[in-house]
Order: structure tokens, then C-alpha cells, then sequence
């Protein structure tokens, strides 16, 4: 319906009759919901024993997974207010590596406690207010709860597995993948920092995930040129070249013509002799390992081989860059530009076949500057869900370690943020202390969902967290085996980066008091 102002007694229309819009509550209501929906989607992941969701596009495309951020964008939600919770999950990805299951769920439950305040005629400026003063106080509560020991390789190790454990990795393998992971970001820690860029994940089907390694180098989809090239080169000397090395052809079409046998041959011995120049100027040149963007001849390739050269054409340039990077190696665009000083180098250059794949391994001496965690497992769908977790697990790792701050997990940072929230809430006047209060009672949704997810009961579960947390200063829900358990997270290995906690309050907040303060909704084409 168009959107009307009288002005003089005459109707005028400022919206086109396309137009939608919705004001007051109902927008408010419209938003929340969406917002609650979002949260709801995703909450039964949370945790050791959170559930997995599949995800089938129009294309059959299938995956499965219990990450947060990835079922928020493989659902390709279209409401914008929903679509400010999917941007809360894709910020905690980016900007800490997980968590962003927790965020989407704690903002989730800070909108359904604001719309209980607006239904009791709370403003939502008041409520905006209110929680971004309890997101002050939880940050302080957050502090409170750092460890104040070191955070060593052991305490980086449980940074993993608390982060993998219930990814599709199972206790075990989590356990023998969190010491890759530490291993990984141990070898590109620089006095500068973590160079987290340098750590990349390669992911090939076969065998079980236990037979995840880490290679001191990289890992490229490529095989040898020739079959007779050696599938093994020692101390490499490496060129990365864009050259087409072959018979140069024009730009244009042309004929030529040949009147006799002595100018055919004349032409053939022509274009062996470019061929052969250019065989010997690389087997010349001393490079060991080739690797160029554009195509080897056959007879280039069989000369080289010949020479026990191992070479690699029409690579990608981002294989190409990833090389330089590795190696030290410079790219170069004209053979006779090449010379020793343009050479990369590696320990060693490898092809090791995987059924029907083929890969180039390159590793040691330069190329250890960067690492690679070579993922394997049985199926697509386990080496994509492992892939997923051994990311977050090396973001979360490389975040405790540069900030050398972690947290209790298992919904104990939540219990003791909530508790101070709602002790501070005593000392605000005004409606804004019901804000606050909600802030806290919010929270308590982590615990409650890892309950509910253990088979626990969520209520009695919040009450006997909150009893422990009040007598010894410090309780979780451990999962350990069958049994659940409340006791010290620190002493069952089971910790998170503060940073991570943070981030989820702090992201979670922004989105929820942004949804809040919306009050008139117009769609137009």
C-alpha cells in the first residue's frame, strides 16, 4: 500500500505502490524474530556433544557440518535482520577463528530478553544503553578469569582441542591433531609474531584421519611433465618461470610455402633447434625443479627428463606465488633472463600419487618457512569437516599465543561474566538495570545449551554451575567420556583465548542493540 501525507486535504504519495512497510512493534517483533530464528538454526551445534547439520543446495551439493559460520552462509538467509546475525558469526571467523556458534546464540538471546523489555514498555534506547554497559562489565569479568600462568605448548594444545573436540573429529583424533596444530604454528612464531598466513591446509581423501601430517613446506595438486622425470630431487634448486617453452608461433596466420624436401627439412631442423636451445639452456642453467605457468613442449620435457630435471607446466598463478613465496625463488618472464641468483630452494621436491591425484611436495630449507598441515581422511565430506576444524583450530591457537591470555571454557567464563553483570546490575538506577539484568540472564544461555546438548537438564545444570561457581570460583560443564561433570575447566585441559570470549560479546552486543533500535522496515523494489 503506498505510503500517504496529507498536505491541503490532497493525499501524497512519497512511496511507489510496490513499496512495503513496516513500523513500530511489528518491526521490532519482525526483527527479533528473525534474529531468534538465526540463533535457533544453529545452537543445538554447540559444544563436545553438539549435533551436526546437513545442508543441501538446488545443485545436490551436500555439507555437513556444526560450524557456525559455515551453516549461517550455506543457508543463504535473506532477511536483513537475520543477515546481521550471519555478519556477527562471519566477524568472529575472521577476526578470532571460532566461536561463532557461541556469538550467534548469545546475540540470539539478547534480542528475545529485549523483546520482553519492550513488551514491558522499556525503551529500547534504554535498553541499548543498558547493554552496552553490561558488554563493559562482562569485558572486566573476562579479565578477571585469564590464567595467570604461561601460556605454553601444553596450554596451546588444549586451546586445540577444546576448539576441534565435537567437529567431526572425535576425542582421540583431536588429541593427535592439537599437537599438529602447536607444532604448525610453532614454526612460523617470529619475533614479530605468528605469521598465521604461512600456515596453509591441504586436504586429500584416503586413509583415516589419523594419518594427518604436518609437511615443512608445501603441498600443490601437480604432476611431473613427463613420466620419466624423477619423482624424488634433493637439495632443489628452484626456477618459477611464464614461459611457453616450445616452438614460438606468430600472432597472425600465415602460409608458407615449401617447393622441395631440402626446405622441409630446413624447417624441421629450425624448430628442433629452437626446441633443443631451449632444453639446454634450462638443463644449463642449474635449476633441478621447473615450475612455469604456460606449456612444456613433449620433446622439452622428454630432453629434461633425460637430464634429471623435474619439471611442472601450466601451473596456477596462485600455485606459482605460493612457490616464490615459499622458496625465494623469482619469477621470471624471458628464459634468457634467467640466472642463478632468480633460483629458489628446498630440502627436497616430491610427486607422491593418491589414486587418481597427483602431488607436488616441496619441502625443507626455504620452503620450511611455511608449513602444511596435509589433511587426510576417508571421505569428502570428513576431510572438509576436518579442514574446517583444523582452521579454526590454528586461528584460535595463533590468538592465544600472540595474546598470551586464555580462559576457562565449558560455560564457565559465561557463569562468572553473568554472575558479575547481575551483581553490578544492583548498583544501576533506572529501568536501565533491567537492561543489564537481561544482559546477564542472556548468558546463561551458553551453559543451559551445553546442558540441554549432554542430555542435561538445562535448569538444573544453571543452578548447580552457579552454586559451584559461587562456592569454588570457577566451574564448567565437563564433558569427559559419558559422564558430565561440574568442576574446574583448568584442570580437565578444556580452555579457550579470552580474546575469543571478547569478541563474541562484544560482536554479539553490536548486532543485537543495532536489531533493537530498528523501528520502521521499508522494502521497495
Amino acid at each position: 500500500m503506498a505510503q500517504q501525507r496529507r498536505m491541503g486535504g490532497q493525499p501524497m504519495f512519497i512511496l511507489s505502490e510496490d513499496s512495503q512497510r513496516t513500523q513500530g512493534r511489528d518491526a521490532q517483533s519482525s526483527n527479533i524474530m528473525a534474529g531468534k530464528a538465526v540463533a535457533e538454526s544453529v545452537r543445538t551445534t554447540l559444544g563436545p556433544r553438539g549435533m551436526d547439520k546437513m545442508l543441501v543446495d538446488s545443485s545436490g551439493e551436500v555439507v555437513i557440518t556444526n560450524d557456525g559460520a559455515t551453516i549461517l552462509n550455506e543457508m543463504d538467509i535473506e532477511h536483513p535482520a537475520a543477515q546481521m546475525l550471519v555478519e556477527v558469526a562471519d566477524s568472529q571467523e575472521e577476526e578470532v577463528g571460532d566461536g561463532t556458534t557461541t556469538a550467534a546464540v548469545i546475540a540470539g538471546n539478547l534480542l528475545g530478553e529485549a523483546e520482553d523489555l519492550i513488551e514491558q514498555d522499556v525503551h529500547a534506547t534504554t535498553i541499548v544503553e543498558g547493554y552496552h554497559e553490561a558488554a563493559e562489565i562482562a569485558l572486566e569479568a573476562i579479565a578477571e578469569q585469564v590464567n595467570e600462568g604461561e601460556v605454553d605448548d601444553e596450554i596451546l594444545k588444549q586451546v586445540a582441542e577444546s576448539s576441534m573436540t565435537g567437529k567431526g573429529t572425535g576425542g582421540l583424533t583431536a588429541e593427535s591433531l592439537a599437537e599438529t596444530v602447536v607444532e604448525a604454528i610453532r614454526h612460523v612464531e617470529t619475533d614479530e609474531g605468528v605469521e598465521r598466513e604461512n600456515v596453509a591446509v591441504h586436504t586429500q581423501v584416503g586413509a583415516s584421519s589419523n594419518a594427518t601430517e604436518l609437511v615443512p613446506g608445501i603441498v600443490i595438486d601437480e604432476e611431473a611433465a613427463h613420466d620419466a622425470m624423477p619423482s624424488e630431487v634433493e637439495d632443489a634448486s628452484i626456477a618459477v618461470l611464464d614461459v611457453e617453452l616450445g616452438v614460438r608461433t606468430g600472432e597472425i596466420d600465415a602460409e608458407y610455402a615449401i617447393d622441395s624436401i631440402d626446405q622441409l627439412n630446413q624447417a624441421i631442423d629450425a624448430e628442433e633447434s629452437e626446441v633443443q636451445g631451449y632444453a639446454e639452456t634450462l638443463a644449463e642453467s642449474g635449476a633441478d625443479v621447473v615450475f612455469t605457468t604456460d606449456d612444456v613442449d613433449d620433446r622439452i620435457s622428454s630432453f629434461l627428463a633425460g637430464e634429471g630435471v623435474l619439471v611442472f607446466d601450466n601451473i596456477g598463478n596462485s600455485d606459482a606465488r605460493q612457490i616464490v613465496s615459499a622458496t625465494g625463488a623469482s619469477r621470471v618472464g624471458a628464459l634468457d633472463d634467467l640466472e642463478e641468483s632468480d633460483f629458489g630452494a628446498a630440502d627436497r621436491v616430491r610427486t607422491k600419487n593418491y589414486g587418481d591425484d597427483d602431488l607436488a611436495f616441496v619441502e625443507g630449507g626455504a620452503a620450511a618457512e611455511a608449513v602444511t598441515v596435509f589433511v587426510r581422511g576417508g571421505t569428502e565430506h570428513v576431510v572438509d569437516e576436518l579442514e574446517r576444524a583444523i582452521g579454526d583450530a590454528l586461528d584460535v591457537v595463533s590468538t592465544a599465543l600472540a595474546s598470551g591470555e586464555v580462559v576457562p571454557g565449558a560455560g564457565a567464563t559465561e557463569i562468572a561474566i553473568a554472575d558479575k553483570v547481575r551483581s553490578a546490575a544492583a548498583g544501576i538506577e533506572g529501568r536501565k538495570q533491567l537492561a543489564v539484568t537481561a544482559f546477564a540472564d542472556a548468558l546463561d544461555v551458553v551453559p543451559r545449551t551445553l546442558a540441554g546438548n549432554t542430555g542435561q537438564d538445562p535448569i538444573d545444570a544453571l543452578v548447580d554451575l552457579r552454586a559451584a561457581h559461587e562456592s569454588e570460583g570457577r566451574a564448567g560443564l565437563i564433558t569427559d567420556g559419558e559422564d558430565v561433570t561440574i568442576d574446574d575447566p583448568f584442570e580437565y585441559g578444556v580452555v579457550d583465548p579470552a580474546d575469543v570470549k571478547r569478541e563474541a560479546i562484544e560482536s554479539a552486543t553490536e548486532a543485537a542493540t543495532m536489531i533493537v533500535r530498528i523501528d520502521d522496515v521499508i522494502a521497495a523494489e
